[in-house]
């Protein structure tokens, strides 16, 4: 196996960073020996390594002893066949636990938080505005209980925590995942310890504050922060949702996956664009749509993946667009802090993911992610924060380079709420003069914005 970086580097970086995409989903015959009983709970799914292989039951570990790859869970397809079919599903609860059979959670797990079943919205004026006729929209925005798709992640990484006995748990987060991790363990009475960039959003800082979590800001960047992170787990045995629970952790974006397949009547769109910080969001909506596949819930139909970054943070894409296998590693420099990873764990495995499905991966600059949000906002009424920019203006860019034909069925992922961000819009509206509460002056008010508008028009054309 070729490594990007050499074995020295080891030492001191998380080595998730030297995995390679192996892109098909794998289908293996194994009985249901891997389905097994301790007390009262039922395990069908194990942690195995994504490049060699070797299996290791379930633990608090995210990386392989023998090629240093990292985990990722297993599942027994054959046992959850009779489990995971759609009517289980339609008389399950309208949250993300709804898909608990291909979920890493134990049969008697209590799920306490609703997060998931977003809404998949028909984006027919954003659409008309960017040479679309069938664009939707997945809406993260809204999910439970802090606005972002990481309530996903954490909520089944949280729930592992408690299966491992962890009292304390915590996470490196360039912001949405703080968030989740603090209202999640607070809602379960867990210890937490969340660090973070010292130059995180302020919006962000109080989300997680207010849950009552120890929050650090670290004076560096997300890679700074998930390296100390790795050494504080091992140093004092505590849950870290994307250091050693990692592979647990990633499982819980498939739900996002199973959702629009679900909402499209069970069917898979054409293309699905999703934004990119560590790059796992997109290779397990992948993985998703495989499990539904090989369990029949859905036709077969090739989908294309593309990928979403910032100029000023774009690992993934540049190497995509070089024909790249590995990650240049860069310095994050954009608004869009929750992007903000330039040394991206699942990079290359998102590259593969990107690149043998037909996609493609492209970035844009702050400018453009303003208006982006600006735009979403004003043609659907979708308040979305700095990724949800990126993808918004991603999507628009594959449309006008022809990537994209605008009749195929294309799902564009928001992933956060735009309240998490206000701050890039400071400055972008004025509040205007006051008007007394009387006809007369709102008349004259109005007669002047009409005139105003006019005017700029006529300057435009």
């Amino acid at each position: 196996m070729h490594w990007p970086w050499g074995p020295e580097a080891f030492s001191h970086l998380h080595p998730l960073k030297f995995a390679y995409f192996r892109p098909s989903l794998v289908r293996r015959t194994r009985t249901a020996a891997l389905a097994t009983r301790e007390g009262t709970l039922t395990t069908a799914y194990e942690l195995r390594c994504r490049e060699c292989g070797k299996t290791y039951g379930n633990q608090p570990l995210s990386i392989c002893d023998e090629c240093f790859s990292p985990l990722e869970v297993d599942f027994d397809l054959d046992y959850a066949r009779s489990r995971f079919t759609r009517e289980a599903i339609a008389a399950g609860p309208a949250s993300m636990w709804r898909y608990r059979a291909l979920l890493p959670v134990s049969d008697s797990y209590i799920p306490t938080t609703p997060a998931g079943m977003t809404p998949l919205l028909a984006a027919p004026r954003l659409a008309a505005r960017i040479g679309a006729n069938n664009l939707y929209l997945k809406n993260d925005a809204v999910c439970l209980p802090t606005l972002s798709f990481k309530d996903r992640v954490v909520a089944v990484a949280l729930a592992n925590a408690q299966a491992f006995g962890f009292d304390t748990v915590g996470c490196s987060s360039t912001g949405n995942l703080a968030n989740a991790v603090a209202a999640g363990a607070a809602r379960l009475g867990l210890k937490t310890y969340i660090l973070v960039p010292s130059d995180l959003e302020p919006a962000k800082i109080l989300n997680t504050q207010v849950y009552g979590a120890t929050l650090i800001r670290i004076d560096g960047n997300y890679d700074h922060c998930n390296r100390l992170c790795s050494q504080i787990a091992e140093k004092y045995n505590w849950g870290f949702v994307n250091v050693n629970l990692r592979p647990y952790y990633a499982e819980g974006s498939k739900t996002v996956g199973f959702e629009i397949a679900e909402q499209l009547g069970w069917r898979l769109p054409d293309n699905v664009v999703v934004p990119m910080a560590g790059g796992s969001l997109i290779t397990k909506i992948r993985k998703a749509f495989s499990e539904l596949v090989a369990l029949g819930l859905v036709e077969d139909k090739p989908v294309k993946f593309f990928g979403a970054q910032a100029t000023g943070c774009s690992p993934i894409s540049t190497a995509v667009r070089n024909g790249a296998d590995g990650i240049e590693p860069q310095r994050p420099n954009t608004i869009a802090r929750s992007l903000a990873i330039g040394n991206p764990a699942d990079g290359p495995y998102a590259i593969r993911a990107i690149r043998d499905s037909g996609g493609w991966a492209e970035d844009v600059s702050d400018v453009e992610i303003v208006s982006a949000i600006q735009e979403l906002a004003e043609t659907e009424g979708i308040f979305t924060e700095t990724a949800g920019g990126v993808t918004t203006g991603v999507t628009a860019r594959l449309y006008a380079e022809g990537r994209i034909h605008p009749d195929e069925l294309t799902v564009s992922c928001i992933t956060g709420n735009g309240l998490k961000t206000t701050d890039v819009l400071q400055g972008a509206y004025e509040q205007g003069i006051a008007v007394r509460p009387r006809m007369s002056d709102f008349a004259a008010y109005l007669e002047e914005q009409q005139g105003a508008a006019l005017a700029g028009a006529a300057y435009v054309s």
